[in-house]
């Protein structure tokens, strides 16, 4: 009787923290939205999301210059990363030896310990220079603080989660498949291409969904290189500035005036608004593709 007890207790207590944890994006939502009201009680959404000037001394708070460089900079850095980080996947998970996927894992591995303050370093030291450069090659007249340059080290950034996904996404498929591929006389590449990826084909959108909600909301080292001029970007040459980045380069002004500290948290729901609904769409393909399998 007592185990039967501790047995039910377990239960409801799992399944007590497993909806309080599935229930706590609803709960930022609802405080992100309580702290946002007095500027939607001021200006409505309309207004706040097609205007470009921002004066917050002035009462203007016009969010479309970040919106635009943020999905500029998010843009450019999966145009990057996936193809990269695609082929880099069925590199290890396929044609690498044991050898070789070990050392490349450990790399990888590496690669997301470093601290995105130390990538937008390097970031300010190498790729802002070369960004000059090829700016000038290409006829813009760059500082080389630009969307660019931001793309660039958030696609670096992205790397380790995208690539480490997608190979055990691969190598979860069934040996047997492969074999049955080799048995019709498919080439290796043939049985990559038509039998591993395909089937494999719904997690590997889901490292991509993963890869975007990363580069999506992260801040640190994408603000060092990526400019910070509340202006619409022409080109990719031209600077830029992400949500991220203005939320955190302003948040310590917001007492001194008036709805700014309103505004940045508005920019905040913005952001998981835009996460969770990318997330949310993503999961409604994975659940086709899966129906589609079956």
């Amino acid at each position: 009787m007592n185990r039967l007890v501790k047995n039910a207790l377990a239960s409801r207590l799992m399944r007590s923290v497993t909806i309080l944890v599935s229930l706590f994006i609803f709960v930022m939502i609802f405080v992100l939205l309580i702290k946002s009201e007095p500027l939607l009680a001021s200006k409505s959404v309309f207004e706040l999301l097609s205007s470009s000037s921002w004066h917050p001394s002035r009462g203007e708070f016009g969010f479309y210059p970040f919106i635009v460089g943020t999905l500029a900079v998010t843009g450019l850095a999966m145009l990057i990363a996936l193809p990269i980080c695609f082929l880099c996947a069925i590199y290890v998970a396929e044609y690498a030896t044991g050898r070789v996927r070990g050392v490349v894992n450990s790399m990888i591995d590496v690669l997301a310990g470093v601290p995105s303050v130390v990538i937008g370093v390097w970031g300010v030291l190498t790729i802002v220079p070369l960004v000059k450069l090829v700016g000038a090659a290409a006829g813009e007249a760059t500082t080389g603080y630009s969307v660019l340059a931001g793309g660039i080290v958030l696609a670096i950034m992205v790397f380790p989660s995208i690539i480490s996904v997608s190979q055990e996404v691969l190598r979860s498929v069934p040996v047997s498949m492969r074999e049955a591929s080799f048995a019709l006389g498919a080439t290796k590449w043939q049985t990559v291409k038509h039998v591993v990826v395909r089937k494999s084909l719904p997690g590997i959108i889901a490292a991509m969904i993963l890869g975007f909600s990363r580069a999506f909301g992260e801040t640190i080292a994408v603000l060092m290189v990526v400019g910070n001029v509340p202006r619409i970007p022409s080109s990719i040459f031209q600077p830029a500035y992400p949500l991220p980045a203005l939320i955190a380069n302003n948040y310590e002004d917001v007492m001194s005036i008036p709805l700014y500290d309103s505004a940045l948290l508005f920019a905040a729901l913005l952001l998981l608004l835009v996460v969770a609904g990318f997330t949310l769409f993503g999961r409604l393909i994975l659940v086709r593709l899966q129906r589609r399998s079956v």
